[in-house]
């Protein structure tokens, strides 16, 4: 099957959570004897910072952030395609791409790749007109990152054919345990971009956290904390290429997830960030969430905080042995239940093995 794939960068992980979600998936998938081009545009200086060269099981192709680049793009990605997908974020023209691919004219299965549901779910709730909620019942099926029932119920109810969540997972190809680097030692780090609907949560989770604990040590991963005010045992590093993810998830004694404010509201939404550090033999903490234990056991293989005060007392009773016990239990669960190679059979599944079934029943 070719498939023809419009997502915010492929070879960049700069201000691009989704990146390593999409090199995890798609990587797989070409493994399953899928042809994939992956169109991505020239914004946000993504070029400048890859991560990564054009891959060999993907085709890579950059348009001009401009009008005439996305339509381009798109026309001729509507000619040759088996399956045309539109994932969410993109983060210039979305809204004229979405309602394009709903409406151009081509053979091609149409699948709308939603990597922060919860996000959009909430917008289109805001808005009674926003453009998704026409164009949602032209695309063959809504696939989502995360969010569980929720998020499937709420698509459903605006319209959607139908929607299939595919969770984040791990590649142990490229997030395994690695020596630790001293840039990034310390007692707990977290990696996470400054945005605002994620901002206060890090404040409660982790600042406040560092401002606590003044015996303790801190490091802050991401961009756009440049100018943000931290106390003194927090070390702030700036962008961290994906290069640099298993040294810093491995350096410390634990690493932080929080969630962003739509994901925690709608549960089952385990970022990247999760899989990723557990993959590189972190002991993780996690803010509270519904779904957690989906993925991992609270107390045995994830320590899980409803507050600042309880990542504060995690922290404070942490010892190495036990974030390594911790750390190892974790790495076997999702090695067994969650990786992309997993991923990958569940997508196809969906468009190949169900459609040869039917096939065969005809």
């Amino acid at each position: 099957m070719k498939i023809c794939f419009f997502g915010s960068s492929l070879v960049s992980s700069y201000w691009n959570g989704a990146a390593t979600y999409y090199r995890g998936m798609l990587k797989e998938i070409a493994a399953l004897g899928h042809d994939i081009t992956f169109f991505e545009p020239d914004a946000f200086e993504r070029q400048a910072h890859r991560d990564i060269d054009d891959p060999n099981w993907a085709k890579v192709v950059v348009y001009p952030a401009t009008p005439d680049g996305w339509r381009g793009s798109l026309e001729t990605a509507a000619r040759s395609a088996d399956m045309l997908i539109k994932a969410s974020g993109v983060g210039v023209f979305d809204q004229e791409l979405e309602n394009a691919v709903a409406d151009i004219p081509s053979k091609a299965t149409r699948i709308y790749w939603d990597v922060d549901a919860p996000a959009t779910l909430e917008a289109m709730v805001a808005n009674p007109d926003h453009h998704l909620r026409r164009a949602i019942s032209s695309y063959h099926m809504v696939l989502t990152y995360g969010g569980g029932d929720g998020v499937v119920a709420a698509y459903r109810a605006i319209g959607a054919r139908d929607c299939v969540p595919i969770y984040n997972a791990l590649d142990p190809a490229t997030h395994f345990p690695s020596p630790p680097n001293p840039r990034f030692a310390c007692d707990l780090s977290l990696l996470a971009n400054r945005l605002p609907d994620r901002e206060q949560r890090v404040e409660r989770f982790f600042l406040d956290v560092a401002r606590q604990l003044p015996s303790k040590t801190f490091v802050l991963g991401g961009s756009g904390w440049e100018a943000k005010e931290t106390p003194v045992n927090l070390n702030k590093v700036g962008h961290v290429g994906t290069g640099d993810h298993n040294a810093f998830f491995g350096s410390g004694l634990a690493t932080l997830n929080v969630n962003r404010d739509s994901m925690a509201r709608y549960g089952f939404s385990p970022p990247t960030r999760v899989f990723e550090a557990i993959g590189a033999g972190a002991c993780l903490i996690t803010d509270q969430w519904e779904g957690i234990d989906h993925f991992l056991e609270p107390g045995r293989e994830v320590l899980v905080a409803a507050s600042g005060a309880e990542v504060a007392e995690h922290l404070t009773t942490l010892h190495p042995e036990r974030a390594q016990a911790i750390a190892g239990r974790a790495r076997t669960r999702i090695l067994s239940h969650h990786t992309y190679r997993q991923r990958a059979r569940q997508f196809n599944d969906l468009f190949v093995t169900r459609s040869s079934r039917v096939e065969a029943a005809e």
